[in-house]
């Protein structure tokens, strides 16, 4: 299992351009997941329906299946964030997980940057960032793809990925 991340500021493109590497990704045979990091309260469950007042209820987790997919919920409850390898442990295997929005940590992270946004760039005070993808005319030793470059950036992906070993390592060591 490959972990690479996609770091940059709100509204740089960086999920757009997660949905359209998926697909490219999985027709190279690639089997990807993603782990995606929100900055607020957020909910999966449609208020007033039963998993979600199963949550509210106090139950520390709650799993959803049916015939077509399953999610687990895990309630923190006042407990401290998990750390990302915590996460990544938790995950199935896979040939790639996509972490979108974790700006810091062990794992390598390819900036996504919009000129529009009108936000500075991140990679030059981060030297997590291994790469970038803009439509930004960027001086740098950095590899760079077009924002629009869905090939490129895919390229970039799987060639900045790092073995999850490396991250968890590199996780522990950090501890």
């Amino acid at each position: 299992m490959n972990v690479i991340g996609l770091a940059g500021w709100s509204g740089a493109g960086k999920t757009t351009l997660l949905t359209r590497l998926i697909p490219h990704l999985i027709a190279q045979g690639l089997r990807v997941s993603v782990i995606k990091h929100a900055h607020h309260k957020f909910d999966v469950d449609v208020p007033g329906k039963d998993s979600w007042r199963h949550r509210e209820a106090g139950a520390a987790e709650v799993l959803v299946a049916s015939g077509t997919r399953w999610a687990l919920m895990h309630e923190l409850r006042g407990a401290a964030e998990p750390s990302l390898a915590d996460l990544l442990a938790k995950m199935s295997p896979v040939d790639l997980v996509i972490i979108e929005g974790y700006k810091a940590g062990p794992h390598h992270r390819i900036e996504v940057h919009r000129v529009a946004n009108g936000k500075p760039l991140l990679f030059p005070n981060d030297p997590g960032i291994v790469g970038l993808v803009t439509d930004a005319a960027v001086e740098t030793a950095l590899p760079r793809v077009d924002l629009d470059d869905v090939t490129g950036a895919a390229a970039l992906v799987r060639r900045l990925a790092m073995p999850l070993a490396d991250v968890l390592a590199l996780s522990k060591a950090g501890e």
